[in-house]
């Protein structure tokens, strides 16, 4: 699949309600991550960012604007995808604060779970899900269970279940909140490495000024708008 324009997005808008109760969440959002490129995207509470994750990841219908995921219009004023459930599984990668790893399965089983899910042999899901838990140098855990896990290593495992459907984007929000500055800065470089190795562009949704430096591009969202600038782009310390 062609992936030359990674996540792009122009015009777009949401709109809640209606008359004078309407509220603009979003009033122009226009942004563009390539494959193989990490961005941070970063706003006080209430700028917006929560509803354009929301819109992005399709849990939400935008009021009005454009969406192409890798070479696919998928929204364009309304959503041109019927089943948004099949697209956020196998479009859409997300990491968020919390792993949310299923507690019952072990690692191998909670990266392959998607997959599964989307049909495809359990043997060559489970397959796809060993070589990114080596390539994340986190395949000695594969049997253990996501209790017997650090912080870092959970993270690591849900980086992994983003992945494994390889999808064209990845949705990231907060992945280093609850982490030290070395083990945030840990995950950030290997969205980075992830990134390139499978050319995946990358949001990162943060507040974190451990890895806010990190970004080569930034999005800021302010009152419902998107100003994009250059970051600092410093390398991992």
């Amino acid at each position: 699949m062609a992936r030359d324009r990674g996540i792009f997005i122009e015009g777009m808008r949401k709109r809640y309600g209606e008359g004078e109760t309407a509220v603009d969440a979003l009033k122009e959002v226009n942004m563009q991550v390539m494959p193989g490129e990490v961005v941070g995207l970063i706003g006080p509470s209430g700028s917006g960012k929560s509803t354009l994750l929301k819109a992005l990841g399709a849990v939400i219908e935008p009021t009005a604007g454009r969406m192409i995921l890798g070479d696919e219009v998928i929204y364009d004023n309304g959503w041109l995808i019927s089943d948004l459930r099949a697209l956020r599984r196998d479009k859409i990668g997300f990491v968020f604060q919390a792993p949310y790893l299923i507690p019952f399965l072990d690692v191998t089983d909670n990266v392959a779970l998607l997959p599964m899910l989307a049909g495809r042999p359990n043997g060559e899901s489970r397959q796809r899900a060993v070589e990114l838990l080596e390539a994340l140098d986190i395949a000695h855990r594969a049997g253990a269970m996501p209790s017997q896990l650090s912080g870092g290593e959970q993270q690591r495992v849900a980086i992994a279940r983003a992945l494994v459907n390889q999808p064209p984007v990845i949705l990231a929000d907060e992945p280093t909140a609850p982490l030290d500055s070395e083990r945030a800065l840990a995950v950030i470089r290997i969205l980075n490495q992830m990134a390139r190795q499978y050319q995946t562009a990358i949001i990162v949704v943060t507040h974190d000024e451990k890895i806010i430096p990190t970004f080569k591009r930034i999005y800021h969202i302010r009152d419902g708008r998107t100003h994009e600038e250059a970051g600092e782009g410093r390398e991992f310390e």
